[in-house]
C-alpha cells in the first residue's frame, strides 16, 4: 500500500509542477494512451512482486546477461520516449500597454520536455547540409569576399565550430580534446554511479563493499551486474560525448533544412515506441478473444472466425493502410477547426495508423492461439472441469488463458520489432506517419534522394538506421530470453 501512495504522490507533484509553470499543457491522444500503458505496467509489476509464480520466470529473464543489457537499452529508449510525451505550449508575453487581466495567448508551437532538454540542438539551425563534426557547409556556394570579388567556397556554419578561428588547423585538436574530456567525465560519472550502487547492494545483503564487488566481478551476485554496468557505462559515455561535442558541433551533421540530425534521431524514438506499443495493445484483444473462442467452441464459431481472419489476411495490407490514411487526411482537411496545431493533426494520423496496423496484424497470433486452444481443450483437467459443470467462462479464464500467455508474451515482444520496422517502410512509401512528424521512416525517405548526389549525403540515413537497429536488436535479444523463460516446451532458463 505504501508503494501506491508513493506513486500517487509522485504523480500529484508532477501535475502540480505543470500547473504552476506558465505553460498550457497539451495532452495528445497518444500521450494519454502511453501514460495509461505506463500506469497499467506499473500496477502489474507491483502485483507481480507478490506472486512467486509470476516473479520466477521474469527473474530467469533478468539473470541472462544479454537480456539484462538489452533491458537497459530499452529503458533508455523508453525514458526518451516518455520525456517526449509530455507536451505543452509556452505562454506568450503580453504586449506593452495591454492590461494584466487580458486574455492570455499561447504559442502555436507544441514542445515537450525532451525539446527543453535538447534546446541547443533544436534551436541551432544551419542553412543546409553539414557533415558530422564539420565547421563548414557540405556544398560550395558563391560568396562575395571582402574585396568585392566572388569565389566558390565552403561557407562557415552559423553554429557548428563557430568558436574556432581557423577550422582547418584547429578542428582536429579541438575535437580530440573535447572527446578526451567527455571520456574522462563519463568514466568519472560511471565510476561514481557504480560505486554508489555497489554500496547499496552491500548494505542490502549485509556484506562489505569489497566482498560485494568481488561477487560482482566473479558473476556470483545473482544478477549479471557486469553486463548492466557495462551497458550503463556505454550510455553515459554517449551522453557525455553528445554534451561536449554536440554543443560545439553538430555531432551527426544536419539535414537539408539545417536541422540537427542527432535531435531528429532522438525525436524519432517516441514515434517508433508508439507504433510498436499502441499497435500491439490494439491487436491483442482481437487475437486473444477470437483465437481462444475459435479453438474452444469450434463448430460454427470456429468457421466464422476463420472466415474473418482469412478474408482479412487476403487483403493487401499496404492498400488497406493507404485507404485508411487517405480517409483520415480528407477528414482532417474538411475539419480544420477541430485541431489547434499541426502536432494535433499529425498525432491523429499516427493514432489511426496504429489502429489500422493493429486491425491488420492480429491474424497471425489468432491462428497460434486457436491451435494451442484446440490442443488444451482435450487435456484431462479441462475435460474434468467440463464434466463437473464448470462454466465455459471460468474454464477459459482459469485454465486456458493462463496456459497460452507464454505465446501472447512471445508474440508481443516479437511483433514490437516488426512494427518498428513497418513504420519505416510505410513512411518510405508515403503512407506512414504525417510528413511533419519526425520519425526514422521520414528521415530515411528524405535521405534516399540525396544518396544519388555527389558528394553523397549519408549521415541522415546512417543515423536513422543505427538508432532503429539498436532498438530492434535490443527488443529481439530480450524477446529471446522471454521466449526461453515462458515457453514450457523449452528447458533453458
Amino acid at each position: 500500500m505504501r508503494r501506491y501512495w508513493r506513486l500517487i504522490a509522485l504523480l500529484a507533484a508532477i501535475g502540480l509542477g505543470l500547473w504552476l509553470v506558465p505553460v498550457k499543457v497539451v495532452v495528445l491522444w497518444t500521450d494519454a494512451l502511453i501514460f495509461l500503458l505506463v500506469g497499467v505496467l506499473t500496477v502489474f509489476v507491483i502485483y507481480m512482486r507478490g506472486k512467486p509464480h509470476l516473479r520466477a520466470p521474469w527473474g530467469q529473464v533478468i539473470r541472462r546477461p544479454l537480456a539484462a543489457a538489452s533491458l537497459v537499452v530499452l529503458c533508455a529508449y523508453v525514458v526518451v520516449g516518455l520525456l517526449d510525451s509530455v507536451h505543452f505550449r509556452e505562454r506568450l508575453a503580453l504586449q506593452a500597454g495591454v492590461e494584466n487581466g487580458a486574455e492570455q495567448h499561447y504559442s502555436v508551437e507544441v514542445l515537450s520536455l525532451l525539446d527543453l532538454l535538447t534546446t541547443p540542438l533544436r534551436t541551432r539551425l544551419e542553412k543546409t547540409y553539414s557533415a558530422p563534426l564539420a565547421a563548414q557547409l557540405y556544398s560550395k556556394e558563391t560568396v562575395t569576399l571582402d574585396d568585392g570579388s566572388t569565389a566558390r567556397i565552403y561557407p562557415r556554419l552559423d553554429y557548428g565550430g563557430v568558436h574556432l578561428d581557423d577550422p582547418a588547423s584547429q578542428r582536429g585538436a579541438d575535437i580530440a580534446q573535447r572527446s578526451l574530456t567527455a571520456l574522462l567525465l563519463g568514466l568519472l560519472a560511471w565510476a561514481m554511479l557504480v560505486a554508489a550502487w555497489v554500496v547499496w547492494l552491500a548494505r542490502r545483503h549485509g556484506h562489505g563493499f569489497r566482498k560485494e564487488w568481488r561477487l560482482i566481478l566473479r558473476g556470483e551476485a545473482g544478477l549479471p551486474w557486469r553486463s548492466i554496468f557495462g551497458t550503463v557505462g556505454a550510455l553515459i559515455l554517449f551522453i557525455a560525448l553528445a554534451l561536449k561535442l554536440g554543443i560545439a558541433y553538430h555531432l551527426l551533421g544536419t539535414d537539408k533544412v539545417g536541422n540537427d540530425v542527432l535531435y531528429l534521431s532522438l525525436k524519432s524514438i517516441r514515434t517508433g515506441l508508439v507504433i510498436g506499443t499502441l499497435t500491439t495493445l490494439i491487436m491483442l484483444p482481437f487475437a486473444v478473444l477470437l483465437g481462444i473462442m475459435a479453438g474452444y467452441f469450434r463448430g460454427w464459431v470456429d468457421d466464422v472466425i476463420q472466415y474473418i481472419y482469412t478474408t482479412l489476411s487476403s487483403i493487401p495490407g499496404v492498400l488497406l493502410i493507404a485507404a485508411a490514411i487517405l480517409s483520415v487526411q480528407v477528414y482532417i482537411a474538411n475539419n480544420p477547426d477541430l485541431f489547434e496545431t499541426v502536432v494535433e493533426r499529425a498525432d491523429l494520423r499516427l493514432l489511426f495508423l496504429c489502429m489500422i496496423l493493429g486491425i491488420t496484424s492480429w491474424t497471425g497470433l489468432c491462428r497460434l492461439l486457436r491451435g494451442e486452444t484446440l490442443k488444451l481443450r482435450e487435456q484431462e483437467y479441462i475435460q474434468a472441469a467440463t464434466a463437473f459443470g464448470v462454466s465455459n467462462f471460468k474454464i477459459i479464464t482459469r485454465h486456458i488463458l493462463p496456459n497460452v500467455m507464454h505465446i501472447v508474451l512471445i508474440a508481443v515482444v516479437l511483433d514490437f520489432s516488426a512494427l518498428v520496422l513497418a513504420e519505416a517502410v510505410l513512411s518510405y512509401v508515403g503512407v506512414g506517419v504525417d510528413p511533419s512528424m519526425i520519425s526514422w521512416g521520414n528521415m530515411i525517405n528524405s535521405a534516399r534522394l540525396e544518396m544519388a548526389r555527389e558528394p553523397v549525403v549519408w549521415w541522415s540515413l546512417i543515423a536513422a538506421f543505427c538508432f532503429m537497429f539498436l532498438l530492434v536488436l535490443a527488443a529481439n535479444l530480450f524477446s529471446d530470453a522471454v521466449r526461453d523463460a515462458f515457453d514450457p516446451r523449452t528447458g533453458r532458463g
